[in-house]
């Protein structure tokens, strides 16, 4: 049976474009704007003070491991008060060797290796809609592990190297989502898997997307009745069951239209609808567009 976590990362088809080491020392503070692509930090050593727009700050230690995929905007600063300085980076090339804040003498009090990379799926705003704001996850070697073999391969211009970087971030995106708490976590995806029953009602949507299925045949999946499956559902994933189905038949079919291998009836027919004209008023309505259309621009 498919694995939904697993489906959404792959429709995602991350790459990773950027990292450093960052280092802070004294009195600093750096405030970025909101920057919409995925980025990940893992704490080297020191402690600093995060504080994500809309959350509660938050304290970095070492070994810690943080990843945002849309980055809002946020404060990082170190622990004596300082007036954050003011980042954009959308703008102006990327700075060459470690990044220093604070005073440039002397050993740093904190070391972080931060990056940001992208979503090449044209439905990265729904997936990401579906994962957590902010993951926070403590004491997981692995996550760090990885962010180190990220900033090796990035640094290198070695053979293989966007597939290797591609791989890579794959397995961090997997490994920070499962390592994250799923009391913590907010509706969505996370929530949902958590639950047994309403994942195995998932695994069966991602599984079978073209099955016709009906609230009551997925509640029976689950072993509920309708009404209690129904709420269950939405609380924990934050859409009903076949508002989140449609979501993932028309994620499905963007990536499925960016092939020039699928005609619009196979399409059609792989996500769950019995003619090419039902499917392309349907997608039309969702999208904006026919599908036609958006398979050429894509």
């Amino acid at each position: 049976m498919n694995d939904p976590l697993a489906d959404v990362i792959a429709l995602l088809r991350p790459r990773a474009v950027f990292s450093k080491v960052i280092g802070g020392a004294g009195a600093w503070g750096v405030r970025y704007a909101d920057f919409g692509q995925p980025s990940f930090c893992t704490m080297l050593e020191g402690l600093c003070v995060l504080a994500v727009d809309g959350q509660e700050p938050i304290t970095l230690e070492a070994g810690d491991f943080v990843l945002m995929p849309a980055t809002p905007g946020f404060t990082l600063s170190g622990r004596e008060p300082a007036t954050p300085v003011p980042v954009d980076p959308r703008l102006g090339p990327a700075p060459e060797g470690e990044i220093r804040h604070g005073s440039r003498d002397g050993p740093p009090d904190v070391r972080m290796l931060g990056g940001y990379f992208v979503f090449d799926s044209p439905d990265a705003a729904l997936l990401v809609s579906l994962l957590p704001a902010l993951l926070h996850v403590r004491g997981i070697e692995r996550l760090s592990v990885l962010v180190r073999l990220v900033r090796d391969e990035s640094t290198q211009q070695r053979p293989g190297r966007d597939l290797v970087l591609g791989r890579l971030v794959e397995v961090l995106l997997v490994e920070a989502l499962r390592s994250t708490p799923s009391e913590s976590a907010s509706p969505g995806l996370l929530r949902g898997l958590a639950d047994a029953r309403l994942a195995v009602a998932m695994r069966h949507m991602h599984g079978e997307p073209a099955r016709a299925w009906t609230v009551e045949a997925l509640a029976k999946k689950a072993a509920l009745s309708r009404s209690a499956f129904f709420e269950r559902f939405s609380r924990a994933v934050g859409v009903p069951p076949m508002e989140y189905l449609l979501a993932w038949r028309m994620a499905l079919a963007k990536d499925l239209l960016g092939r020039s291998e699928f005609a619009l009836a196979e399409v059609a027919e792989r996500v769950g609808y019995s003619s090419a004209s039902t499917f392309s008023t349907a997608f039309s309505r969702y999208v904006g567009q026919p599908p036609g259309r958006y398979a050429r621009q894509h």
